[in-house]
């Protein structure tokens, strides 16, 4: 284990189980970082915060704290890694609704739109539009719900933004992963479901241990 903070190699236990480093003088503990690298293991592998909280001995509170970060911290990492590509090979615009509320027409403005982007390096990246529920009120207060509802599915059907060469593609098996991956979660406040987006994009572009690799490094776990 190297120095968590100067990377030093030097270094030599305290008897209250911290480490000290011999070069820059400062202690850390390796119990919280290898408890960090569980989280990061178990937050990859889909293990939910529920069940890490009860193998770990976690508060339920705290590893969804963890969790919650690790998301924000991965919504940088995936913006920085597509800001400078440039060839689009297809996008498509998704309309997502929990399946709950899909039944019920006054819904609709409840639906989160994203764009959903096909890179030559085989990647995909999401961008969200903006919420549709700022119409909502204006919509509903006459109680002609109906009516602008087919209007608004009317809208949507001839503004639709995309571009695709087959049925089949990268785009629609992500929407399918998507489905499945947001439904494991229950309960989304509407001001976070980007950040499970954006998780959920991670993980179809990159297999676990990538994940665990890449979560390390944004993490400075890396060489730990």
């Amino acid at each position: 284990m190297k120095c968590i903070y100067c990377h030093h190699d030097k270094l030599y236990e305290l008897k209250n189980g911290y480490l000290k480093c011999s070069f820059c003088k400062r202690k850390f503990s390796p119990f919280k970082i290898e408890r960090e690298r569980k989280l990061i293991e178990f937050f990859c592998k889909d293990i939910n915060a529920l069940q890490t909280s009860k193998t770990l001995g976690m508060s339920y509170t705290t590893v969804q704290k963890k969790f919650f970060n690790f998301r924000y911290k991965l919504v940088a990492y995936l913006d920085k890694m597509f800001e400078n590509k440039e060839k689009v090979n297809e996008y498509d615009e998704y309309i997502y609704l929990e399946k709950s509320k899909r039944k019920n027409k006054r819904y609709i403005f409840d639906a989160k739109n994203f764009l959903t982007f096909d890179y030559d390096d085989g990647k995909i990246y999401n961008m969200l539009l903006p919420e549709l529920s700022r119409f909502k009120d204006s919509f509903l207060q006459d109680n002609l719900d109906e009516a602008y509802y087919n209007e608004f599915s009317k809208y949507l059907k001839w503004h639709r933004i995309a571009k695709l060469k087959n049925k089949e593609n990268r785009i629609t098996k992500f929407w399918d992963f998507f489905e499945k991956s947001i439904a494991k979660h229950k309960g989304i406040k509407q001001n976070s479901f980007f950040f499970y987006l954006k998780e959920i994009e991670f993980k179809f572009n990159y297999n676990a241990a990538e994940q665990i690799k890449i979560l390390e490094n944004i993490c400075n776990l890396a060489n730990r």
